[in-house]
């Protein structure tokens, strides 16, 4: 089962070799919780796909007995009732205690970054806020096209609760120039989040090696944690293979996946310990 995957990445590895040990050393880690996210290999994310509380409590049950998964993303626009702030407060507190420590990742993904709601953008902040205040929430995503007032705004209501930030970029119809990737990450940074996050749709291998090698520069230029992948069946090798270029953060799926080229989290982490451990040789 592991075979395949684990030949492609080892491939890859070795036409990186040189400074993949050291895209660690770059790193300066965060704590969430009892995770230490930025040192070995990268932390796995599993998201919800529930509609209902029911559902959604299930699938967090799942990660709380799935040692390999290390945070939880509730995602919120998947909900029936993602707008009803009280519901999503009182179905994140349970989730909270259903996780028994593990870092629960609120995101509410919007229509324009691939989600299934659309509040206007003065809507998502307040939402956003309110869910601060009920602080159940270890980590936030918000998306950096609400422009930089807001993401700024966002993530110093965030830290006040001492919860840490991801700003993410998504393009689902394409890979941008190499420049336009390297400037959003550099924008995320500027506006103070403690993980930048760029997700791109190749259409050819060279579009995936274009992602890894910007992950690889922006590491160079930035110590704070990376989550980039390239999406779909061609970028499934930047799930696995991020702890070499410095990518610190990648998704899994526990039962069917959430996106495509998701990987079950038994198979992701036994791939990147293997070569985790290749690489440390």
């Amino acid at each position: 089962m592991l075979k395949a995957p684990m030949a492609l990445v080892m491939a890859m590895a070795v036409s990186v070799c040189s400074g993949s040990v050291n895209a660690q050393e770059r790193v300066r880690s965060l704590q969430v919780g009892k995770l230490t996210i930025g040192q070995g290999q990268p932390a796995i994310i599993v998201s919800t796909s529930g509609e209902d509380e029911t559902k959604v409590l299930q699938e967090a049950e799942q990660v709380a007995q799935t040692p390999e998964a290390d945070i939880l993303e509730l995602r919120v626009d998947k909900l029936t009732f993602a707008t009803d702030a009280a519901k999503v407060t009182a179905l994140g507190q349970a989730v909270r205690k259903v996780l028994n420590g593990k870092p629960l990742l609120l995101t509410f993904r919007t229509k324009p970054e691939g989600g299934e709601k659309a509040p206007d953008d003065a809507h998502y902040i307040e939402l956003y806020q309110r869910w601060l205040e009920a602080g159940f929430a270890d980590l936030i995503d918000i998306e950096m096209r609400i422009g930089e007032a807001d993401v700024r705004g966002l993530i110093a209501r965030a830290h006040q609760h001492r919860v840490a930030t991801i700003v993410s970029y998504h393009d689902f119809n394409g890979t941008p120039t190499n420049e336009a990737m390297l400037q959003r990450l550099a924008q995320q940074a500027q506006y103070g989040a403690d993980v930048l996050k760029l997700a791109v749709m190749p259409k050819t291998p060279e579009d995936v090696n274009r992602l890894t090698s910007i992950t690889w520069q922006m590491r160079q230029r930035s110590d704070k944690p990376l989550l980039t992948m390239a999406m779909g069946g061609q970028g499934t090798v930047t799930r696995l293979s991020g702890e070499i270029y410095g990518s610190n953060l990648t998704f899994g799926s526990i039962g069917s996946a959430s996106a495509p080229g998701q990987i079950d989290v038994k198979v992701l982490h036994q791939t990147m310990a293997a070569l985790h451990k290749a690489n440390a040789g």
